[in-house]
């Protein structure tokens, strides 16, 4: 079952369960998946495939990162929590990105084969990553580990 189609019918288990953090994030999501279909030229009752899903709640992800930020430095901890909550929520329907010491093995061999060598490079080795990694890895990890390669 897409993953679309999946949280649209996660919605009445919520609401039975009176859980109204994980409701309000449901139809935030179904709402902003919605919106793509219908902004793709679509009939709003179909539903996106998983990969267009998953950009959807990445980028609801990235607004609530964003939103925590600016709450954080606003000193506004009250409006941090229920951020939090949702972006867990969030992150659950995500599958899991690589780490560090993942990320740098990958980074290692695809250095060798391209023969990168230098800092000059960096941009070549990264967009090259992130092409092969799109999806499995956080683009600001990638290139900490590119920059910390390079730099040795």
């Amino acid at each position: 079952m897409p993953i679309h189609e999946t949280l649209k019918k996660s919605i009445p288990d919520a609401m039975r369960a009176h859980d109204e953090v994980r409701l309000r994030t449901l139809r935030s999501l179904v709402t902003a998946m919605t919106n793509e279909v219908v902004a793709k030229k679509r009939k709003p009752d179909e539903f996106l495939t998983d990969d267009e899903a998953l950009a959807v709640i990445k980028r609801a992800a990235n607004q609530r990162k964003d939103s925590i930020e600016q709450f954080t430095k606003a000193a506004r901890l009250d409006l941090v929590e229920p951020e939090q909550l949702e972006l867990a929520i969030l992150e659950s329907y995500l599958p899991t990105l690589m780490s560090h010491e993942e990320i740098e093995v990958i980074a290692k061999a695809k250095m060798a084969e391209l023969g990168v060598s230098s800092s000059a490079e960096a941009g070549k080795l990264t967009g090259t990553l992130m092409k092969e990694l799109k999806g499995k890895a956080d683009g600001a990890l990638v290139k900490v580990v590119v920059d910390s390669l390079l730099a040795q």
